[in-house]
């Protein structure tokens, strides 16, 4: 017989609060058992909780009716891209909305803000500040880089809301701390990217005075499609994929983008592959190289596959 049989149906399965196991009638012994993991003080649950949603899911019981995740926690439970630097930090972060005392339990940060200020949205029964808001709290935590990223998440591949609903927060801010970073950030922040990578890929062109990619650009030649890219220049047929490892572990994607690079070059565009080192150490000569590439595509030199006949042997 396991531990949990020993106690009532709706504290099994669950983190659960001391308080509310001894109104169920549980004994202060049974509470004390070595057999139950302690992570915050005043809660129980049956396995160590690892994850940060872990974490946050133990600590949910003593959250009261106006206190929700927020900050990097938020993050981690919207599934907002997060640099590495903030992986080692296991603290939760709750947030008071109203005038109530902030949450004072070791292991977790407590912030409070302004009723007027933010919303609360649920992933099941997990309350967390609506995402639209942990954008403008994520500006503490992140560069302008990093917060580009997030709202790029945020409006893109995640779709947690629109652009105009993080305009309308950061206006809401207006006045408060590190909102100048977050309005700088918002500033350059665009619906359709896919990934961290591309997000990081965009920025290093613009930021180099080359004109805005579209981004997943669908390529169609003689009203038939041929492929969607990262991103991509029309005018100049050039074509940008960003590479992660994935690309290259996984076999079946890595045929797939050879597949995609043959089928552009049949219809005369360039497709450009780009890595880490491209969006890093290497950041200015790869944007050399695509000024370059613009100048030649936009001049009309270009393969010419298409424009040949196929040659056919008998």
């Amino acid at each position: 017989m396991s531990i949990a049989d020993h106690f009532p149906p709706p504290l099994r399965g669950r983190p659960f609060r001391v308080r509310e196991a001894l109104h169920r009638g549980v004994p202060a012994s049974r509470l004390r058992s070595r057999r139950l993991c302690r992570p915050f003080h005043g809660t129980r649950c049956w396995t160590p909780p690892t994850s940060r949603a872990d974490r946050a899911r133990a600590v949910a019981p003593r959250l009261r009716y106006d206190q929700a995740f927020s900050h990097t926690t938020a993050a981690h439970l919207l599934g907002i891209p997060l640099p590495r630097r903030l992986e080692a930090d296991r603290r939760i972060h709750v947030t008071t909305i109203g005038k109530d005392q902030a949450i004072r339990v070791r292991g977790t940060v407590g912030h409070r803000t302004r009723a007027h200020l933010a919303n609360v949205v649920r992933s099941g029964t997990t309350p967390i500040v609506d995402p639209a808001t942990t954008f403008v709290m994520l500006a503490a935590f992140l560069t302008v880089d990093e917060l580009v990223i997030a709202g790029d998440a945020l409006v893109g591949w995640l779709n947690w809301c629109a652009v105009d609903a993080l305009r309308a927060v950061v206006r809401r801010h207006r006045g408060g701390r590190h909102v100048r970073k977050a309005r700088a950030a918002l500033a350059e922040v665009r619906p359709g990217s896919r990934s961290p990578g591309e997000t990081r890929l965009r920025l290093v062109l613009v930021r180099r005075g080359l004109p805005l990619p579209s981004l997943n650009h669908d390529v169609v030649v003689g009203g038939r499609w041929v492929a969607c890219v990262d991103l991509a220049y029309p005018d100049a047929r050039v074509a940008i994929e960003y590479e992660s490892d994935l690309h290259r572990s996984d076999p079946r994607v890595f045929r797939k983008d050879l597949t995609r690079g043959e089928h552009l070059k049949d219809v005369d565009w360039w497709l450009v592959r780009a890595t880490a080192d491209d969006v890093g150490p290497l950041a200015d000569d790869f944007a050399e190289r695509m000024r370059r590439l613009l100048t030649t595509g936009t001049a009309g030199r270009h393969d010419t596959r298409s424009r040949h006949p196929v040659a056919t042997f008998t």
